[in-house]
């Protein structure tokens, strides 16, 4: 058991730089959210729980929600942009490839791609950013929206509950996919701006591993929500301490890790990335088949949107 300490919330796993992210992030994210309105889907779901205000729902982005990345996916659209060089874009699409090849984040290929993003950026401003971010989605993200995942986020809006997005992608796409999606809002990295303008500088560090559960634990806290009452959804085995916090936790699109560890805590599964029928342990009705019908529906409404 001593080995698995770092999974205990506030143990090892959390630094100080981690706090700083996670609070920033889920700062952030409520003072989005307190700017739209969500509009639940008119019929209601028979899981989760309706009408639990104090649960709600955090999905991960990246090969959970989306295939791929979205920081790589940012990174073509701002290259299209000519924001960048043509040596830069090989390097993205090389760590596109990657991800999509082995189904798990390199540290080394994220934290390049975020230095790259940030030196990018730098000297330019957040409203410019965001501005192209919704153009971004339109040409690059709302076609990889796995529309299994989508159905289980509308699931729970559908009960009336809250669902953010929690994603090491910066804030600002983060919530622009949010927003296009009907989520409530997005825990994203929070990049450093002065008078509006970016600084080339993250405030703590970027919204990933340890940090996620951070944000998650201070919007929850914000928030007044039970966290044993919430439900979490990953890919990745780097979520494992933003999983662990909450009572629901689900494996979506698992890699290897994360699957094994799921089938050891008993925890729910689901896989979207083949026609094959998914495995799953304990999935409830309608967030499993359901699911899969109800993502039908949401690829097209989705696509109408777009359009």
């Amino acid at each position: 058991m001593a080995a698995l300490g770092w999974l205990t919330p506030r143990r090892r796993s959390a630094t100080a730089r981690s706090v700083l992210a996670g609070e920033a992030s889920a700062e952030a994210a409520r003072k989005s959210s307190q700017e739209a309105e969500v509009v639940p889907h008119p019929q209601e779901a028979e899981f989760p729980v309706h009408g639990d205000e104090r649960a709600a729902a955090f999905f991960d982005l990246d090969n959970t929600v989306m295939q791929g990345a979205a920081l790589f996916h940012f990174g073509r659209g701002l290259y299209k942009r000519k924001f960048f060089e043509t040596r830069d874009l090989a390097r993205f699409a090389w760590q596109q490839a990657w991800f999509r090849l082995a189904g798990v984040e390199d540290p080394e290929h994220m934290q390049d791609a975020r230095d790259s993003a940030l030196s990018i950026v730098k000297g330019h401003r957040v409203a410019e950013l965001k501005s192209i971010g919704e153009e971004i989605y339109d040409e690059y993200m709302a076609e990889r929206i796995w529309p299994g995942t989508r159905a289980l986020a509308q699931a729970h809006l559908d009960a009336g509950q809250k669902v953010w997005l929690v994603t090491a992608a910066p804030v600002e796409i983060a919530q622009v996919i949010a927003r296009r999606l009907g989520l409530t809002g997005a825990l994203g990295t929070v990049a450093e701006s002065v008078d509006g303008v970016y600084t080339g500088r993250l405030v703590g560090e970027p919204l990933h591993g340890p940090a996620k559960a951070e944000a998650v634990r201070a919007l929850a806290a914000a928030e007044g929500l039970d966290l044993s009452r919430c439900a979490a959804y990953s890919d990745s085995h780097n979520d494992i301490p933003m999983l662990s916090l909450v009572g629901h936790p689900y494996a979506i699109n698992p890699d290897a890790k994360l699957r094994r560890h799921a089938r050891e805590m008993d925890w729910r599964l689901r896989d979207y990335r083949t026609g094959r029928k998914a495995a799953k342990v304990g999935i409830p009705a309608a967030a499993g088949v359901g699911a899969v019908a109800g993502g039908t529906a949401a690829a097209i409404a989705l696509h109408r949107r777009r359009r």
